[in-house]
């Protein structure tokens, strides 16, 4: 049988692997393969085949449409009239709307998560019989394991 689980890359994983050395799992049963972040930037615009939630529309459609408004309301006083404002409203709030978005997530979430900093993940695998099986996830869940599963093999 084996033990998956996944931890941030931190003490606790020291802690865990420890811990089950110290109740009589062999150090040549534990296995932990530490994951590297992706240095990708995110792509901004979705394709049909990728969509991540995040849009950058929303903003420019809210904005545009308000604009639209005070501008065709504004264009019965000015001399092209209000359709031609309510259009010039609309293009002008719609572009407003995309490069405040741009913004937003191009500098300030950057800037976010170059403060936080993303901690990459560490895959701990443990080989074991079905009597340990419980005690592993145990003491993996007492030291703080983001996730935990059991994996039966077969010849086990």
């Amino acid at each position: 049988m084996h033990v998956l689980s996944t931890f941030e890359h931190s003490h606790f994983i020291e802690l865990a692997i420890t811990s089950l050395v110290q109740k009589g799992i062999p150090k040549e049963n534990i296995l932990a393969v530490p994951l590297s972040n992706t240095n990708e930037e995110r792509k901004l615009f979705d394709t049909i085949h990728y969509a991540d939630g995040i849009s950058l529309f929303d903003k420019g459609a809210a904005i545009g449409t308000a604009l639209s408004v005070v501008g065709a309301s504004i264009g019965f006083k000015l001399q092209w009239g209000p359709i031609y404002w309510g259009l010039i409203g609309a293009a002008a709030g719609f572009s407003i709307g995309v490069i405040l978005n741009l913004l937003i997530y191009k500098i300030f979430r950057k800037q976010r998560l170059m403060k936080r900093g993303k901690k990459p993940e560490v895959i701990l695998i443990i080989e074991c019989d079905h009597r340990e099986a419980e005690m592993i996830l145990t003491t993996l869940r007492n030291h703080y394991a983001l996730g935990v599963a059991k994996l039966n093999v077969e010849g086990s």
